[in-house]
C-alpha cells in the first residue's frame, strides 16, 4: 500500500551549516557547511571559499548577506539542495540530538549535535522541525523588536501582508502579541513546506527591502531582513496550523545548543536596557 511504501521510504536530508569563518563542523554526513556572504569582497572569503561551499554559486542573494544574515544560506539551499528534507543551522548553534555519537573527547558538546539517525524515525511523519521556543516573558515579540530595533520594519511587513498576503494578517497580529517564538531562522522542513515557505518569505523580504532606507543604520541594525525573517517564520507556521495545512503533530520542537559559552549576564542586561531605557541593541 501507499502508506507502507511511505513508511519504508528512506528519506534524504541535508542541513546547511551557515558560517562566515573557519569553524569546527559536525561530522555527520547530513551536514553541509556553507560560507554565507561569499560574494562580498573580504580577504578571508577568498581563502574560505576553497574550504566551504559558497552561497554565491548559481541562483543566489549572497550580496544581500549584511541585511539577510543566514537567510542568504536558506535561499541558496532552497534553490540548490535537492533532498526530501532541507534544514538550516548556524556554526555556533545546532539542534540537539540524543548524544549517542562519541568523539572520544571528554564532555565534547559536538557529541550532542543532532544526527541523521536521530531524525530518521521522525522523517515522513514530522514535516517541520523547529527550535524550542525562546521566551521573553515581560515582552511581546513586537515590543521586544520595537525596543531593540525599529518598529517600522514590522509595521511595514504588516502592510506588505495586507497587500500581498492578506490571509496572513490575522496570524501576524496574533503572533506579534505572543511572548515567545521559534527564533534563529533554524528549521528542518520537507521539500514542499520549504518551497512554500521560501516563496512567501522572500517575496515579503524583497518587498520590505525596497521600502526601508538603511543608510543611517549601524552594521548591526542593518541586519533587519534576517531579524524580520526570524519573527515571521512564526507567522507562517501559525497560519499553516490555523488553516489546517499542517497538523500540529507534523511540527516537532527540538532542543538546541550553543557550542560556545554564552554570556547570559550581558544578554540579560541588554534586554532590560532595551525595555526600560529604550537602548537599541548594537552588539550581541
Amino acid at each position: 500500500t501507499k502508506r507502507n511504501s511511505m513508511a519504508n521510504k528512506k528519506y534524504t536530508a541535508r542541513i546547511i551549516v551557515t558560517t562566515h569563518k573557519r569553524y569546527r563542523m559536525p561530522e555527520d554526513n547530513i551536514y553541509l557547511p556553507l560560507l554565507v556572504g561569499a560574494a562580498l569582497e573580504k580577504d578571508e572569503n577568498k581563502t574560505l571559499s576553497l574550504e566551504y561551499l559558497c552561497d554565491n554559486i548559481g541562483d543566489n542573494i549572497s550580496e544581500k548577506n549584511p541585511h539577510y544574515c543566514e537567510l542568504t544560506g536558506l535561499y541558496w539551499a532552497w534553490k540548490h539542495v535537492n533532498t526530501d528534507y532541507v534544514g538550516l543551522v548556524h556554526y555556533r548553534r545546532h539542534f540537539k540530538g540524543s548524544g549517542s555519537k562519541k568523539s572520544g573527547i571528554v564532555n565534547d558538546i559536538f557529541d550532542y549535535v543532532i544526527t541523521y539517525n536521530d531524525l530518521k524515525p521522525m522523517l515522513g511523519k514530522v514535516r517541520v522541525f523547529v527550535p524550542a521556543k525562546r521566551k521573553y516573558v515581560i515582552e511581546t515579540l513586537y515590543s521586544h523588536y520595537a525596543h531593540t530595533h525599529y518598529a517600522e520594519h514590522l509595521d511595514k511587513t504588516r502592510s506588505i501582508l495586507e497587500l500581498r498576503h492578506p490571509d496572513y494578517v490575522e496570524d501576524f497580529d496574533t503572533v506579534m502579541k505572543q511572548t515567545e517564538g521559534h527564533m534563529f531562522n533554524m528549521m528542518i522542513m520537507d521539500r514542499k513546506c520549504l518551497n512554500e515557505y521560501c516563496e512567501w518569505l522572500f517575496d515579503i523580504l524583497f518587498t520590505l527591502e525596497s521600502m526601508v532606507s538603511s543608510k543611517s543604520y549601524s552594521y548591526y541594525q542593518g541586519r533587519y531582513s534576517g531579524r524580520v525573517g526570524e519573527l515571521i517564520f512564526n507567522v507562517w507556521l501559525h497560519h499553516q496550523v490555523r488553516t489546517g495545512a499542517l497538523d500540529p503533530s507534523e511540527i516537532k520542537e527540538l532542543p538546541f545548543l550553543y557550542v560556545e559559552r554564552v554570556n547570559w549576564w550581558k544578554k540579560g542586561t541588554q534586554f532590560l536596557r532595551a525595555k526600560f531605557l529604550h537602548r537599541k541593541y548594537e552588539t550581541q
